[in-house]
């Protein structure tokens, strides 16, 4: 799947960010992913590069090519 800057790779998939804790963000968006049909490999994927780094602006970045995050 090609990347672009257009907006997310899975731009139907939409994920509350309720917290700031990585890993309850990467676990919502990875079931937002796999309620959507999504291969388990691009799943894999995701959750590597968004566990990969321990920025936390760079993490809402990386989730938001992925997925729309919406704010509450």
């Amino acid at each position: 799947m090609e990347e672009t800057s257009m907006g997310p790779l899975y731009p139907e998939i939409r994920v509350s960010l309720r917290s700031r804790n990585r890993y309850a963000l990467v676990s919502a968006i990875r079931h937002g992913l796999r309620r959507a049909g999504t291969p388990p490999a691009e799943i894999d994927r995701f959750s590597q590069e968004a566990l990969a780094t321990q920025d936390p602006r760079g993490l809402e970045e990386i989730c938001n090519r992925w997925v729309r995050l919406e704010h509450p």
